[in-house]
């Protein structure tokens, strides 16, 4: 498809780009199979795809799997995929917001080994990268398509200044690899920002249990929520019930750390030390 024949298309149907949804189509097939090969998408994988929009990369993960989910929260595009012949045979279609459906027990029902592919707009890109973690269990891993601005964060060392709480979780939990930048170009309508495809592969064993995410979760947000402030302040503010200065200043002694270090430069394992000993229970 040509950004032409998007435009003529979403017009016959009736349909726009909404932009509150962040909605911009991928019309390369070209870069669509870059995408698919990026995943990277295996005969004997079933794929979970968030955002289809008109299915030029659904059509690119049904050529490599065995079997392809695709989430779409859009009646106008459900239907106009839904058209007999629109997409291969193996492709199932959910007309679903993604942050309702339980991806983990979706990827369970599949089979494994099991992938996600997803065009992650701004606005939803960080509950649904949460979601991925609390699914990466049932997952053999997955490529997200994020703002640049998105994708330098998760991919983000100690001391810079895109690093924090995604960064710092996604390090405890997955192997994160920037792959390639996407052009504007590539969309219709032309997005303003350049668009990453990120791969995140599970790690086994993972540094962060899948049973502590929550608890470490809320200390490491609370060590970043005043970046301005040392970690003990930061800490203080940040978690309710507040923890004694006296209580973080022991663990920080316990692990050798400086009690006015700032969570922005310490490695996510320290990070992962000092949750473990102020989460609850």
């Amino acid at each position: 498809m040509s950004r032409e024949s998007v435009r003529d298309e979403l017009a016959r149907r009736g349909l726009r780009a909404q932009r509150e949804r962040g909605q911009n189509f991928l019309h390369d097939p070209r870069i669509a199979d870059a995408i698919a090969d990026a995943a990277p998408v295996a005969p004997g994988d079933a794929v979970i795809e968030i955002g289809p929009g008109l299915g030029v990369l659904t059509r690119a993960l049904a050529a490599r799997a065995r079997r392809v989910v695709a989430i779409e929260i859009d009646a106008g595009l459900v239907r106009a995929l839904r058209e007999e012949g629109a997409l291969p045979e193996h492709v199932e279609l959910l007309h679903r917001d993604a942050l309702d459906v339980d991806l983990a027990a979706l990827a369970r029902s599949l089979g494994a080994p099991v992938r996600v592919v997803a065009n992650l707009p701004y606005a939803v890109s960080s509950p649904l990268l949460r979601r991925l973690l609390d699914a990466r269990g049932a997952l053999a891993g997955w490529l997200v398509l994020v703002q640049r601005e998105v994708a330098q964060r998760l991919v983000a060392r100690p001391g810079s200044r895109d690093y924090g709480s995604l960064a710092v979780l996604h390090a405890l939990t997955v192997a994160s690899e920037r792959v390639r930048d996407l052009p504007p170009a590539c969309f219709f309508p032309v997005p303003q920002v350049v668009s990453t495809l990120v791969r995140m592969t599970p790690l086994d064993p993972a540094p962060l249990l899948a049973d502590e995410l929550a608890s470490v979760e809320r200390v490491v947000r609370a060590a970043f929520g005043t970046r301005r402030k040392t970690l003990p302040n930061a800490l203080r503010t940040g978690l309710r019930p507040a923890p004694a200065l006296e209580e973080i200043h022991g663990v920080l002694d316990e692990l050798g750390i400086a009690r006015n270090a700032r969570a922005e430069v310490l490695e996510p394992a320290a990070l992962l030390a000092i949750a473990r000993r102020l989460a609850p229970g």
